[in-house]
């Protein structure tokens, strides 16, 4: 259908291209060195949670594809399914299938599990922490009266 076409690049020079800015037009290859800087029709497609249009990689060259007939003046679309960052990239696709976000389901789980090991690990640091003050006498001192203190 269109081809997603632009200038490849390596995934540090588009890091170093579009430091601090929000909205690009990047796709990155399965072989995870290569990024196309997109142009054209492909890179302006808009990304929705019910895509009309899917991408498919075939050698090297990236297509968007219908997966479904379009209507005449039907907007095309398809879903991003970023990863590889953390930043916010909130949907606001208003599909009825919308999940909120244009990351990928599987970039999302991996976020929630990394946030839960973050969380368990903190919460085993307050509890040996908590576990260390009633076992040391130390912990319990009260702290000095101003009559106390040696100048």
């Amino acid at each position: 259908m269109v081809e997603y076409d632009g200038e490849r690049i390596t995934a540090e020079e588009a890091d170093r291209r579009y430091q601090g800015v929000s909205r690009t037009y990047l796709y990155g290859l399965d072989d995870g060195k290569t990024v196309i800087d997109g142009h054209g029709l492909g890179a302006y497609l808009n990304h929705s949670c019910d895509p009309n249009c899917e991408v498919d990689e075939i050698k090297g060259r990236v297509w968007l594809f219908a997966i479904r007939d379009i209507a005449a003046e039907e907007e095309l679309v398809w879903d991003y399914n970023l990863y590889d960052d953390d930043d916010p990239a909130p949907c606001h696709c208003r599909s009825l299938k919308c999940r909120g976000t244009m990351y990928s389901r599987e970039w999302m789980a991996k976020m929630r599990r990394r946030e839960a090991r973050k969380k368990k690990q903190k919460s085993a640091v307050a509890r040996r922490r908590n576990s260390t003050r009633k076992t040391n006498p130390a912990a319990k001192r009260r702290p000095l009266r101003e009559s106390e203190v040696v100048p």
